[in-house]
């Protein structure tokens, strides 16, 4: 959430085109009648999911709002990435430096790209220097389901959960022997490859997984940018991933894991060097990220008496990056968790969460002079129960931080009934972002006495559900103070030398608000859904939008089965946002899908990301792909 001078207003001709979103918004409202009546006889059930409380409940009990991407939706997706897949389902800003495989980042509701806690198996991950997590280090290939928190989380998780939470959760072994794999070839020299298995003996049960994706991609920058960083060569990229999970139940009801994840990015970018004797910009070399993330965690859960659940987890996460061409840097992250955390069921439908969690982050770098680490201890006391048609939650959650000192978050929230299937929620929390390493202690940049970020939010919405079909719209509102931002005026920065060009410092506020509404229905073969998202981003001081934030952004889809054959596509939407001095415009990209499948367990497939061709700049300057065919084939023992 950085400021920056305000952007050029718009031209004429883009005030013209602006009523094209109320057309979309139009389209949206006609889908929604649609998506109603097309709703199934049967009821569904609510999926269950953890992120909300720490513990499983039921989505359609939860006063925050969440997404569940299920296995179906990774499945059916034309998604070319994980956090491809996440902006279209769960309407989230995505914010990357050109195309897969290219640093990126989300913005939800508005808040900055390291303001969102990101969870694998319930393991933090991410870089503590940059304070966010590489999602382009990710794949598709072991990821079994993925919730999404949009909204305020810190009282929950802790620092940086301002714009909510992201949870991906691997595949886990259990049942008769399963066996899985694929293989996609695309456009750009692009190919996909991934095989798993899963199986279960008596009391033991396994889970395995590799995959390996490729592509030569296009040039990351276009030519003429603002800083001449424009090399013509491809921007490509590799990425080997695996995963393994043990489990182990001694008796029912109690069970102790272990997994393990890794994965290897080599990911080629535009940059430029400034090397003696001239120190002229030089855009030649060969620049890289190699990025590897390795995630390992054992745990045990059980139910020792039938009122009492206990989870022991230990971790340990490592993000190790290398970057650049001719000269290289080494940023290393790792993060070590202990949780103990306990579930009482106080009464018929009521529970009571108590939780310890102890965290050590160490980073390495080259342009550090030693290893920097801190220590956080945190309390969690979360509450939440049902009665009749209301349901209540709050939660509390106290930090304690070697570098950065105490915080205390709270959040309460409910939601009542109001009839059959229609239910009203409301929901109000304090949040806080952590300054991270290079806030404060990077040579010529970071200040030790930075603050966190602080943040007040509150959001109500309406949701109705009739078997298949479900609608539901949310608004929100959150006031976030002393924004750890760059200060380019020297009288505000440190006396030593080294800060003659400015400093981090925490400087205004921001109020981000908006509004996002979603629907979905099924009849007969058909499957649609929509959502559309509005924000208002803005520097309180000033009143200019933030950088990088579109005040709108739409994503439709639809998949129709028949046979044999199934038949999708997908829209997204992107609105104008200011970035370095200018307005991008708005962008929509068309996805289409055909599979066939002959058998239960084989499915051959096409796909056409990007079918109109249309230029995507994600970012100033950066270019993302243009039309991309796919043509793969699935296989699964358990069915498709």
């Amino acid at each position: 959430m950085h400021c920056q001078p305000e952007a050029p207003r718009l031209s004429p001709a883009r005030r013209a085109r602006i009523p094209a979103r109320f057309v979309r918004f139009i389209a949206f409202v006609s889908f929604v009648q649609v998506s109603i009546a097309a709703a199934g006889a049967d009821g569904a059930l609510d999926a269950v999911v953890v992120t909300g409380t720490r513990e499983p409940e039921a989505v359609g009990r939860s006063s925050a709002d969440i997404v569940v991407i299920d296995a179906t939706a990774i499945r059916s997706a034309t998604a070319d990435s994980v956090e491809d897949l996440i902006r279209r389902v769960a309407g989230m800003q995505l914010a990357r430096n050109g195309g897969p495989g290219q640093n990126s980042g989300f913005f939800i509701r508005g808040a900055s790209t390291n303001s969102t806690v990101v969870l694998i198996d319930g393991v933090r991950v991410g870089s503590a220097t940059l304070g966010q997590a590489e999602f382009e280090a990710l794949s598709l290939a072991q990821i079994a389901r993925i919730e999404v928190l949009r909204g305020p989380a810190s009282s929950l998780y802790g620092a940086d959960a301002v714009g909510g939470v992201v949870q991906i959760f691997t595949r886990r072994g259990g049942g008769a022997p399963r066996w899985l794999g694929g293989a996609e070839i695309g456009g750009y020299r692009s190919g996909r490859g991934d095989v798993g298995a899963s199986w279960s003996i008596d009391a033991w049960d396994y889970a395995l997984s590799l995959g390996h994706e490729r592509s030569r991609g296009v040039s990351a920058i276009a030519p003429g940018d603002l800083f001449g960083n424009f090399n013509p060569d491809r921007d490509g990229f590799r990425r080997n991933s695996g995963t393994v999970q043990v489990g182990f139940a001694p008796a029912a009801g109690h069970r102790v894991g272990v997994r393990a994840l890794e994965t290897r990015l080599n990911s080629q970018y535009d940059a430029s060097e400034f090397l003696p004797p001239t120190f002229a910009a030089d855009p030649s070399p060969d620049f890289r990220n190699r990025l590897t993330t390795r995630v390992a965690s054992i745990d045990y859960r059980g139910a020792p008496t039938p009122l009492w659940t206990t989870t022991v987890q230990g971790s340990r996460a490592v993000d190790d990056l290398t970057s650049g061409g001719t000269v290289q840097s080494r940023f290393v992250t790792r993060r070590e968790q202990a949780t103990w955390q306990n579930a009482f069921a106080v009464a018929p439908d009521q529970r009571l969460v108590l939780a310890y969690e102890h965290q050590l982050e160490k980073a390495t770098a080259d342009v550090f002079a030693s290893e920097l680490r801190r220590r956080n201890n945190a309390v969690v006391l979360g509450y939440s129960g049902t009665f009749d048609a209301r349901t209540l939650q709050a939660d509390i959650r106290h930090d304690d931080n070697s570098a950065y000192g105490a915080n205390t978050t709270g959040r309460v929230g409910g939601s009542l009934e109001v009839v059959r299937g229609v239910k009203l929620r409301a929901l109000a929390a304090t949040t806080f972002r952590a300054p991270t390493f290079n806030d404060l202690a990077f040579p010529g940049f970071g200040v030790p006495t930075i603050r966190p970020e602080r943040g007040r939010s509150v959001e109500a919405g309406v949701s109705w559900q009739d078997g298949d079909a479900s609608a539901s719209a949310t608004i929100y509102r959150n006031r976030v103070r002393d924004l750890i931002v760059f200060q380019p005026d020297r009288m505000f920065c440190p006396p030593e030398p080294a800060y003659d060009f400015g400093c981090a410092a925490n400087v205004g506020s921001a109020r981000l608000q908006g509004a996002t509404i979603a629907a979905a229905g099924r009849w007969r073969g058909l499957d649609l859904r929509a959502s559309v998202d509005f924000l208002d981003a803005v520097d309180v001081d000033t009143g200019v939008r933030l950088p990088r934030r579109a005040a709108h952004q739409e994503s439709f889809g639809a998949d129709y089965a028949t046979g044999v054959w199934r038949i999708g596509a997908a829209v997204l939407f992107v609105g104008s946002r200011p970035d370095n001095g200018v307005v991008l415009g708005g962008y929509g990209v068309v996805d289409l899908r055909v599979a066939w499948q002959p058998r239960p367990t084989w499915r051959l497939e096409a796909k056409l990301n990007n079918a109109l061709d249309r230029h995507v700049e994600p970012l100033r300057d950066y270019r993302g792909l243009g039309r991309q065919a796919w043509l793969g084939v699935r296989y699964d023992s358990a069915g498709l």
